[in-house]
C-alpha cells in the first residue's frame, strides 16, 4: 500500500513546510531543494504530479497491506540521483544522513527520536518503477511550474532552441575480437554457475584452462593487431589460432546445453542466458574470420558494439575530440528561460529526421515566436513545415545556398538568433556535468529514463536558482 505522503505528521517530524534551506548556498542542492519545496507547497502542481504517479504505481493495487514507501519521497530521490549524477551507493548515503533532503521528504526528525532509516535495495526497487512515458509526463508539468515561476504570461510566445549530443553507454570500447572474448566469458560463467550448484555435473574439469587461454589469445591477437614487421601474417596466424580455440568451445558448449540440469527458474534462467550468449559466439566466430582471415568488409548493419547493451551505435558527429562516441544521441530543446520543453532519445535516426515529431509535440503546447538550429537539422520538408508556423525560423542551410536564401541568412534578426543558438552548449554541458554524459543503467528503457530524469533534475534546478534570486531580492 502507498500513499502520497503522510497526512499525519509523527511526533518529532518538522513539517516540509517550514524547512529553512540555506539562500546563500551555491552548491547546487540548495535550489533543487527550494524548487522541490516550492511544487509541494503548490496544491495544483502538487496534485497533477501525484496522479501521475498514482496512475503507474498505485492503479489496480489493494489498498490494504503494509506500508511501502510513500510517492513523494519515491519522487524525490529518483530526481536527487540526477540532480548530482551520483551512484545508488551514495544516493543510500545522502538519503539516511543528508540533513535537509531528509527534511524535504519529510522523514527527518528532532532531537532525541529514533530516525528513519532507508535501505539501499527498497532505494533501488522504488526508483526503479519510473518508466520513461511517466517521466515525459512528469516533465511537461515542471516545465508548466518553470513558466509560471519566472512568470510567464499566457500570451507570451517561447524562443527556442534546438540541439543534439551524445549521451554514452556504459560499455568498452569494442572490436570483434573481443567481444567474442566477452561471448566466450559469459557462455563459461554460465556453465560455472551450473557446476557450483551440481557438483557432479562431468566434462568441466578445465573450465579455468578455457578462461585463461581464450583471453590468452585475445591479447596476442590484440597486439599483432597493433602493428609492427609482419602484422599481416601475425595477425593471420593469431586469428586463425583464436578461432581454432572459440570453436572447439562453441562446440562444447552446444553439447552442454542438452545435459545441464533444469530443476528450477534459476536454472531456466542461465539456460536461456547461455542460449543467448551461445548465438553471440557464433556470430562473432563468423565475423572474426570474415574480416581477419577473409579480408572482407563487414557491413555496418552487421556490426555489434556491445553485447551486453545492444542498442548501443557507434556515433561519429565530425569533432576532433571525442571522434567516435558509443551510446544514443538526445536532442533537446530549449527556451528563451534555460528550461528544456523538450527532449527525445533518437534511435539510429539523422538530426534531421525528429524535427517533424518534436514540432508536432511542441505546437500542440505552446506559440513559437523563434526557433534555431544548427546546419545538421537542414531538410527542405523541414524549413517548408516550420516556416508557417514560426515568426523567425533559423535554419542554416547546407551546401550552397541561392540568392533569396543568402539574403535571409545575412538579414540582421537572423544572424542575431543565430549567436545566440550557442547558448544551447551550456544548456548541454550542465547536462553532462549532472552526470549524463554516461548513463551507467543497463537496457535501453532504463537507458530513456535516465535521460529523462536528468532531464527534469536540470529543469528544477534551473527553476530552484530563479526562485533563490527572487528569495534574495526580497530579503
Amino acid at each position: 500500500m502507498r500513499k502520497r505522503f503522510e497526512q499525519q505528521l509523527v511526533i518529532g517530524t518538522i513539517p516540509i513546510s517550514e524547512v529553512k534551506i540555506n539562500i546563500k548556498s551555491r552548491d547546487s542542492i540548495s535550489p533543487f531543494l527550494v524548487a522541490l519545496q516550492k511544487i509541494y507547497l503548490t496544491p495544483e502542481y502538487n496534485n497533477r504530479i501525484f496522479c501521475i504517479l498514482e496512475e503507474y504505481l498505485v492503479k489496480g493495487k489493494a489498498k490494504t497491506g503494509r506500508l511501502g514507501m510513500n510517492l513523494w519521497q519515491v519522487f524525490v530521490l529518483a530526481q536527487f540521483r540526477l540532480c548530482l549524477g551520483i551512484s545508488y551507493d551514495r544516493l543510500h548515503d545522502l538519503a539516511n544522513n543528508h540533513k535537509n533532503l531528509r527534511l524535504i521528504m519529510g522523514i527527518e526528525k528532532g532531537f532525541g527520536h529514533l530516525p528513519c532509516e532507508i535501505g539501499y535495495q527498497n532505494i533501488i526497487d522504488n526508483v526503479g518503477l519510473l518508466n520513461d512515458e511517466m517521466v515525459k509526463k512528469l516533465n511537461a508539468i515542471i516545465v508548466e511550474f518553470g513558466h509560471d515561476v519566472f512568470k510567464k504570461k499566457e500570451a507570451e510566445v517561447l524562443r527556442l532552441k534546438t540541439d543534439s549530443f551524445v549521451v554514452e553507454s556504459n560499455v568498452h570500447f569494442p572490436t570483434d575480437y573481443n567481444l567474442l572474448w566477452d561471448c566466450a566469458r559469459k557462455c563459461l560463467d554460465t556453465v560455472s554457475f551450473f557446476l557450483n550448484k551440481y557438483p557432479d555435473i562431468q566434462g568441466w574439469r578445465k573450465l579455468n584452462n578455457w578462461y585463461s587461454e581464450t583471453k590468452s589469445m585475445m591479447r596476442v591477437l590484440g597486439k599483432a593487431n597493433s602493428g609492427g614487421k609482419d602484422k599481416e601474417k601475425r595477425v593471420k596466424q593469431a586469428a586463425q589460432q583464436y578461432l581454432q580455440k572459440t570453436r572447439m568451445l562453441a562446440d562444447k558448449i552446444a553439447q552442454a546445453q542438452n545435459e545441464l540440469p533444469m530443476v528450477d527458474n534459476a536454472d531456466l534462467f542461465q539456460l536461456i542466458n547461455l542460449e543467448r550468449f551461445s548465438i553471440l559466439l557464433l556470430k562473432h566466430i563468423d565475423l572474426v574470420d570474415r574480416r581477419l582471415i577473409k579480408g572482407e568488409r563487414i557491413p555496418q548493419e552487421e556490426k555489434m558494439f556491445s553485447i551486453f547493451e545492444e542498442y548501443t551505435e557507434w556515433i561519429t558527429k565530425g569533432k576532433l575530440h571525442p571522434n567516435v562516441e558509443l551510446g544514443k544521441k538526445v536532442a533537446i530543446t530549449t527556451d528563451q528561460y534555460n528550461l528544456i520543453v523538450d527532449y527525445l532519445v533518437m534511435d539510429k535516426q539523422a538530426d534531421s529526421e525528429i524535427i517533424l515529431k518534436v514540432a508536432d509535440k511542441i505546437f500542440k503546447k505552446h506559440k513559437v515566436g523563434s526557433w534555431s538550429f544548427d546546419k545538421g537539422f537542414w531538410h527542405s520538408d523541414n524549413w517548408f513545415l516550420l516556416k508557417d508556423h514560426v515568426t523567425k525560423l533559423v535554419m542554416p542551410k547546407k551546401g550552397k545556398r541561392n540568392i533569396a536564401q543568402e539574403a535571409e541568412e545575412t538579414d540582421k534578426g537572423f544572424v542575431r538568433l543565430r549567436m545566440k543558438h550557442s547558448a544551447i552548449e551550456s544548456n548541454i554541458n550542465e547536462l553532462e556535468h549532472s552526470g549524463l554524459d554516461r548513463c551507467p543503467d543497463r537496457g535501453f528503457n532504463h537507458f530513456k529514463r535516465y535521460v529523462g530524469l536528468a532531464v527534469c533534475a536540470y529543469n528544477l534546478k534551473r527553476i530552484g536558482k530563479k526562485l533563490l534570486e527572487d528569495q534574495k531580492q526580497a530579503a
